[in-house]
């Protein structure tokens, strides 16, 4: 198939008979378009062109014949182009986004300022929940897009497009558990200590649990939580030792109210993803999102 671009240079020269004012149009220089407009002619195995001192003429057995549907195409597609754009200046409608609260706090936020700077037309409804319920809102077209605490179990209903932010599950611990300080810990060892975990049925719950059992570990948490706000409020109160993502306690770790407890080894590395059902439409506004993670 032949490049638009290559028709579009013949139109443009059509219409001016002029092979230089064609490449202005065009942003090219003249020689490129001059050799594109011979490319375009091997291609077709047409002279479309008789080359006269003051300019271009179409040829009466090429250009001619074929000048007329080609300006009717090209029109077409530019105008195409320019509705896009368009679109794109005008973009309107509502984005519906899920995540958990952490996951607005911490890597949304920035995202939906820009997004809201660049098409301040578009309707941003926040909906704040844990995974499986954005999932199940996902599926009965009550939210647009939704950003997960990864892994997930497999679901022919979603499509996970990227992952956006790696987590690092770290155990953290306040000036309580000083002595921990700058020691190893083998992960038996942390059954010595009141542990404070996620509640169960979350993601980051499985995680830590799945972590304790490939090291021969059930742990047995002395508190149960359901936020990190309020985890690593009672750490720092010293209630015991959390396990949190390395993103999340940043602050704390930087002003020194909470600190990394040396545990080997390392739990694995895990992420946030992008998550869309699998039959999503994905209008100008949704698709102008997911480009911001780009």
């Amino acid at each position: 198939m032949i490049d638009f671009d290559l028709f579009k240079l013949f139109y443009f020269v059509g219409k001016y008979g002029n092979l230089s004012k064609a490449a202005e149009e065009l942003f090219i220089s003249q020689p490129a378009a001059s050799q594109s407009l011979k490319q375009l002619e091997k291609l077709l195995d047409t002279p479309l062109f008789n080359r006269l001192h003051h300019g271009m003429e179409l040829t009466a057995q090429g250009g001619q014949i074929i000048y007329a549907d080609v300006e009717q195409a090209v029109k077409l597609l530019m105008g195409a182009e320019e509705k896009l754009a368009m679109l794109k200046e005008n973009a309107s409608g509502t984005l519906r986004i899920g995540a958990s609260e952490t996951i607005f706090q911490y890597f949304l936020s920035e995202k939906i300022v820009q997004y809201n700077k660049l098409y301040p037309q578009v309707k941003i409804e926040l909906i704040s929940d844990v995974s499986p319920k954005i999932i199940a809102l996902m599926k009965c077209d009550e939210c647009d897009i939704g950003f997960l605490n990864l892994p997930l179990a497999e679901d022919d209903e979603m499509v996970i497009e990227k992952p956006i932010q790696l987590l690092n599950d770290i155990f953290v611990a306040g000036a309580a558990f000083s002595e921990l300080k700058g020691k190893q810990l083998a992960v038996n060892e942390l059954q010595r200590y009141p542990l404070l975990l996620m509640e169960e049925n979350t993601v980051s719950r499985e995680a830590v649990n799945d972590y304790g059992i490939s090291h021969g570990v059930h742990f047995a948490p002395a508190v149960e939580v359901n936020s990190w706000g309020f985890m690593k409020r009672l750490v720092v109160n010293g209630m015991g030792i959390g396990c949190i993502p390395r993103e999340y306690a940043f602050n704390k770790l930087s002003d020194g109210s909470l600190f990394e407890v040396d545990v080997q080894p390392k739990m694995p590395v895990r992420s946030v993803g992008m998550a869309l059902p699998a039959n999503a439409n994905k209008t100008f506004a949704l698709q102008a999102f997911i480009n911001l993670f780009d």
